[in-house]
Parts: structure tokens; C-alpha cells; sequence
């Protein structure tokens, strides 16, 4: 008995070996096979994939094995394989027709081709199954209408199947936008919990609308429905996804507030869609969705979060208007007490008290209360190194503005020494290098930036080189080291809000040494000031020019990256924008600010298409042969 047992054993191990062998064999097999395929190789794919196909019995390297023969003009030979695959099997699947279709309709056999996809559509079983894999045999050769014709055959002979999804996709290849959202619609209406799936669709859809015609029509078919089956609460929350697609928050908003009328369960939404138009700088929308969400009153789960990212939206805002308010600046500041006396100084609200004391010191001027605050905060039990170090950082940058360089100094040290094992260490050892070069010490703030250039944040890395390099490219040029003297004076006075005295040295600056290797640096640096100053239009006149004269220089990219923000968000010029994010790809594909560009332009693309080639046939054939339906 145990020699059998052995036996057994020594069977089932060299079974296992063969098994795992010949697995191998077919994926190195099928690997190559594809490899060829896909570099239109006809000739070494054809054999392998039929080699793959017998081993596997897998339909789609068969397909891919007629495909190949076709393209190489072997009808015949195909024409046999597949008759042959045909009389091997007692039942004959549909999709083998169609295959044999596609090689008639190759050699312009028409009519014989058509016949083939009849029939195929004729054999179908009664199963949902093959249904869909007859029709994906269509959709994989091109034929979408007959696609669509299987999904239609489907849902007459099977009641129970309603093929919404399938059918929806089939319209869209065949850019009937008006009869893919019906499809959609009718999905939605037979359970919301499809909603996420259809956005997803939807998207990839509007990825492929060459045409503008998809978008030009969803609202209209959205709305039409939820007038007339407005129990249907799937097309709501469908118009309002759409809305925050387009990046139009007011109408989102308004679409959810008539909704949580109805259901009373939308704060989340609400909640996200606030959060959502904050990233996107539309702070007075942020602040509508917060308020709505306070105004159902403190029982409301969301009222905390919402009670403190409005006052944030509304520090937003305000350091972001075209003109500083000190009465609403005051306003503010009042806000700002009330909501950290309501919500109290904890760990959560920590960035509400270093928001709370930047604008008290760098908008109102108010340094002492500011730093009040600050120490109020450092007082926190058990705040973690880097929490600490944030309110200390924020304090001695608030003595660099109230011009004692020295503490802050000494501040920024002690936050170094704290956090030496995460990024704020590197962050606050640039503060510190950046208030070296401020005060003159130039030397030593290059040798401190030139260590930071290793750092692991890549923006902390940036601005150390840019840094480092702008001193030592203009330290050593003259036997005077008057111009960066004068050019870091008013970069200090530009970090203390003294944008004015800043602009006059520049002005001189540019002046007196017309030729200076600082001139891009002082364009720079004016665009900056001005766009502090809300001067948009005339920032970005400084910025062209560097762009136009300057690209090549360290601030080429910087350039460019602040003209496309600034056309993005303050000069309502959003396909130069998008023209400006798409030439920060190919200019300056190394640039820190690549990812943020490439996001970007995609969101405007959506909003923007670019410009196709006039061959839009073949164009929507390659979009949608990569499209992850």
C-alpha cells in the first residue's frame, strides 16, 4: 500500500511538472505571438497564434489568427480554418460566421458576407451569453451596427434582458449620441446603483466626442426625464455629475440643493461638491455649499466640518481678491475668533490658527496679535513634531515680515532640529537658506541650498536650485555684488508686503544695468508683484516676455507655468490656457510642474478639444480601439 501511495504521488508530481511545462510554453508562446501581431508581423503572428489557438482553444487568438491571414490576403486559407472549426463543433457557434463574413466581406463578396452575419445572428441560442459574445465577435471586427442589431434580436427573444449598457455602447460607435443616452437613461431607471458605472461610460464617451454632439445634447435629454419621471432621483444625481465634469459648480450646486429638498440626504454630496469647487478656486461656490449645509442647523452631522472649511473658503477668497478689504479683512478676523472659540484649539483646527495669524500679521499688520495666536496653538497637548513645526514655521516667517531676522532665525532652527526625518525639516532649511539671502549672506545660503537640491520633495529641490543657481550665476560676475544685493532687498520687501518699495528697486535695478544677467529674474519677479497686486493682465505681459525671450533660462518653465494659471483663473482665457498647459508637456517635460500641467490640460480638453485632423473617420476608429468599454 505505500508503494502505491508512492507511486501516486511520483504520477501526480509528473502530471503537475507537464501541466506547469506546458503552461509555459503557451505563455511564451502567445506573448510572441501578440508581440508580432501587434507590430502588424502577419507573417511570424499568423502561426503562432494558430498554434496558441489550438492549445488553448481561446476565441480571440483565433480571431486575431483570421485577421492575420486576412491581412496577409490568405482568404482561402482562412475561409478553410474557420469551415473547419465550423465542422468540428455539433452545435456551430454564431461567432465563427461572423468570422467567415468578415473574410467574404474583405474580398467585396457582399452579398455572401452578409449572409454570413444573418445567420450568425439567426443561430444564436436563446441565452444571454451568447448574445453578447456574438455581438462582441461584431464589435471586434468593426461591425457596429450589426452589433447593435444582435443586442436588439436579444432583447426581443429574451424579455428578462434589457442589454441597456451593451446597446448604449454599440450607439456610441456608431455616433448615435441621441439613442446611447436613451440606453443609459433606461439603465439608470432600472436601478441608480448603475450611476457609477454610467459616469464612467459617459466620460469615456465624451473622450471620443469629436464632434461636440454629446455634449451639446445630454443636458437637454437629462432634464427631459426629470420632468417627466422625476421619482427617478438617478437622472439628478447623473446632471449634477455632469455639471461638476464641466466645472460649472453654481449650476451642481443649485441642482443639489433642489435635491436635498426631496430626499434631505445630500450633505455629503454637498459637502464634496464644496470641497470640490474650493480645489478649483471657486471659493464664493465653496462657501454657498458649506453655509447651505450650517443653515439645516448643529445637529446636522456635517456642520463641523462644514462650519470650519467655510472660514477657510472665505480666508481663500479674501487673500485671493482683486482688491484688499481692511473691513472685511476685520470681518474676517472676527470669524476666525468665533469659529476657534466654537470649534476650540485642537489638532483639528491647527491650520485655521495658522491661517487665522498669517492674515492678522501679513494682511491686517497686526504681528503681536498673530503671534498670540500661534503660541495659543503651540500649547496643544501632544502635538505631533511636524503640527508643532507648522505653527512655528508660520511664526518665524512672521518675524521675518515684522523685521526681526534674527528670531526667526533662531525659530526656524528649532523646527530644523525637530523635524529632521520629514519633508518640513527641508521646507523650513529653504526658509532659513531664503532668509540668509535676504539678509546678504549669500555665500552661506548657497552652501545651505546647495544640500537642499538632494531633498525628497521635488518643489523644495526646485526652488533650492533656482535659488543656489541665481546666486551663483550673479555673485561672481562683477567686482560689485551691489546688483543682487539690490535684488534680493527687494525680494525681502516684496515677502513683506512692501510690494511697492520692491517694484522701485526692481525699476532701478533694471535701470542701471539694463544688460545683467538678472534681467529675467526681475521680469520675474515684477510679474509676481503684480500678480499680488491683482494686475493679471500686466503679469502676464512680463511673463510672455520671458516666455518669448527667455525660455531657455532657469525660469522658462516657471514662466510658462504662471501665464497658463494666470489665463486659467484671472483672465477667463481658458483654451490659451490649455494650449500654454499642453506646450509645459512638450517644452519642459522635466519640469516640476509637468503633472500638474498634463492634469490640467486634460480638464480643459474636456471643456476645449483640440483641433482634429480632417480624417475624423479614422481618427474615431483609433479613439474608440483603445477605449476601455
Amino acid at each position: 500500500m505505500r508503494y502505491i501511495f508512492i507511486l501516486l504521488l511520483l504520477i501526480s508530481g509528473l502530471n503537475s511538472g507537464f501541466a506547469q511545462q506546458k503552461r509555459s510554453e503557451v505563455q511564451t508562446k502567445s506573448s510572441l505571438a501578440i508581440r508580432y501581431y501587434n507590430a502588424k508581423d502577419f507573417e511570424k503572428a499568423a502561426p503562432l497564434l494558430k498554434e496558441v489557438h489550438q492549445l488553448t482553444r481561446n476565441s480571440t487568438y483565433f480571431r486575431y489568427y483570421i485577421n492575420s491571414l486576412i491581412s496577409l490576403k490568405q482568404f482561402d486559407e482562412a475561409e478553410t480554418e474557420i469551415q473547419g472549426e465550423i465542422k468540428k463543433q455539433k452545435t456551430p457557434r454564431p461567432e465563427y460566421y461572423v468570422h467567415l463574413g468578415q473574410v467574404y466581406k474583405q474580398q467585396n463578396r457582399n452579398e455572401e458576407a452578409d449572409a454570413m452575419f444573418r445567420e450568425a445572428i439567426d443561430k444564436i441560442p436563446a441565452n444571454r451569453g451568447a448574445y453578447l459574445i456574438t455581438a462582441n465577435s461584431f464589435l471586434g471586427w468593426g461591425e457596429y451596427g450589426l452589433a447593435r442589431d444582435t443586442y436588439l434580436k436579444g432583447r426581443a427573444a429574451l424579455p428578462e434582458e434589457s442589454f441597456n449598457y451593451e446597446l448604449a455602447r454599440s450607439y456610441l460607435y456608431l455616433r448615435n449620441y441621441t439613442n446611447m443616452m436613451e440606453e443609459y437613461l433606461n439603465l439608470l431607471r432600472e436601478d441608480e446603483k448603475h450611476l457609477a458605472r454610467v459616469q464612467s461610460s459617459l466620460s469615456s464617451a465624451m473622450r471620443l466626442d469629436i464632434d461636440d454632439g454629446l455634449r451639446d445634447q445630454f443636458r437637454g435629454q437629462v432634464l427631459k426625464r426629470i420632468q417627466s419621471e422625476p421619482n427617478v432621483i438617478g437622472y439628478n444625481r447623473l446632471l449634477i455629475w455632469f455639471f461638476l465634469q464641466e466645472k460649472k459648480f453654481s449650476s451642481a450646486l443649485r441642482q443639489s440643493i433642489a435635491l436635498d429638498k426631496r430626499t434631505g440626504a445630500e450633505d455629503g454630496q454637498i459637502a464634496q461638491l464644496g470641497d470640490l469647487a474650493l480645489r478649483n478656486k471657486e471659493y464664493a461656490q465653496a462657501q454657498k455649499a458649506y453655509e447651505y449645509i450650517m443653515d439645516k442647523g448643529e445637529e446636522t452631522p456635517y456642520f463641523p466640518q462644514a462650519f470650519a472649511r467655510n472660514i477657510h473658503a472665505k480666508y481663500m477668497g479674501y487673500t485671493n481678491e482683486e482688491d484688499i478689504d481692511l473691513e472685511k479683512g476685520q470681518a474676517l478676523a472676527t470669524d476666525f475668533e468665533n469659529g476657534l472659540i466654537y470649534l476650540s484649539i485642537g489638532p483639528a483646527t491647527l491650520n485655521l490658527v495658522r491661517e487665522y495669524a498669517h492674515l492678522l500679521a501679513f494682511y491686517l499688520n497686526d504681528t503681536e496679535k498673530a503671534i498670540s495666536v500661534l503660541e495659543e496653538g503651540e500649547k496643544v497637548p501632544q502635538l505631533k513634531p511636524e503640527q508643532l513645526g507648522l505653527l512655528k514655521a508660520e511664526m518665524a516667517d512672521i518675524y521675518v515680515y515684522a523685521g526681526d531676522p534674527w528670531e526667526a532665525m533662531l525659530i526656524y532652527s528649532q523646527v530644523i532640529d525637530a523635524n529632521k526625518k520629514n519633508t518640513l525639516g527641508d521646507e523650513v532649511k529653504l526658509k532659513k537658506a531664503k532668509l540668509g539671502y535676504y539678509m546678504g549672506n549669500f555665500s552661506w545660503a548657497k552652501a545651505q541650498l546647495d544640500v537642499l537640491k538632494a531633498s525628497t520633495s521635488k518643489l523644495t529641490a526646485n526652488d533650492a536650485m533656482e535659488l543656489s543657481m541665481l546666486i551663483g550665476n550673479n555673485l561672481n560676475l562683477d567686482t560689485t555684488a551691489v546688483p543682487l544685493q539690490m535684488f534680493s532687498s527687494a525680494d525681502l520687501l516684496f515677502f513683506q508686503n512692501r510690494s511697492g518699495e520692491a517694484m522701485t528697486i526692481l525699476d532701478s535695478l533694471a535701470e542701471t544695468y539694463p544688460y545683467h544677467s538678472l534681467v529675467d529674474n526681475i521680469l520675474f519677479r515684477k510679474a509676481k508683484i503684480e500678480v499680488d497686486n491683482k494686475n493679471y493682465a500686466l503679469a502676464a505681459e512680463y511673463l510672455q516676455t520671458i516666455v518669448t525671450d527667455f525660455s531657455y533660462d532657469l525660469l522658462g518653465d516657471d514662466a510658462l507655468y504662471l501665464l497658463a494659471e494666470i489665463n486659467n483663473y484671472h483672465l477667463g482665457q481658458p483654451e490659451k490656457a490649455k494650449d500654454l498647459y499642453k506646450q509645459m508637456l512638450t517644452s519642459y517635460p522635466g519640469s516640476v510642474f509637468t503633472e500638474e500641467s498634463r492634469e490640467k490640460y486634460r480638464e480643459l480638453r474636456k471643456v476645449y478639444p483640440d483641433k482634429e485632423p480632417e480624417n475624423k473617420e479614422g481618427l474615431f476608429e483609433r479613439a474608440i480601439e483603445g477605449s476601455e468599454f
